[in-house]
């Protein structure tokens, strides 16, 4: 791996760390989603500060480089991360039609009462 690989490597998961830290003190985001994008950036800086592992699972794997394979990894990681927003944002659509339902039946009841 590129000693520029691995700057930019380094140089981003610090970045992308003080972005996760801003968005965690400015309540943009819980501390939960903060875990998974700092265990991704704490990843990234092991394989440039080791890129012995990156060679490793490069092989292991049948990557012809390893930064092939570390931006593989990447672009797997940001897919399951979308794939779960994706159900979590389908489930709080479900409750919220579920709720705007409720509430319009409870309004509906309400006012047939209030005409009688």
């Amino acid at each position: 791996m590129s000693p520029v690989l691995r700057l930019v490597l380094i140089v981003g998961a610090v970045i992308a760390l003080a972005i996760v830290i801003r968005s965690v003190r400015k309540c943009r985001m819980t501390v939960a989603d903060s875990v998974y994008w700092v265990v991704c950036a704490v990843l990234l800086v092991i394989f440039a500060a080791f890129p012995g592992i990156a060679f490793f699972f490069a092989r292991l794997l049948g990557f012809l480089s390893p930064s092939n394979f570390v931006f593989c990894l990447i672009i797997m990681l940001m897919l399951i991360k979308l794939f779960t927003l994706s159900g979590q944002v389908s489930r709080l659509q479900n409750k919220l039609e579920s709720m705007s339902q409720e509430v319009a039946l409870n309004e509906k009841s309400r006012q047939d009462s209030s005409r009688q």
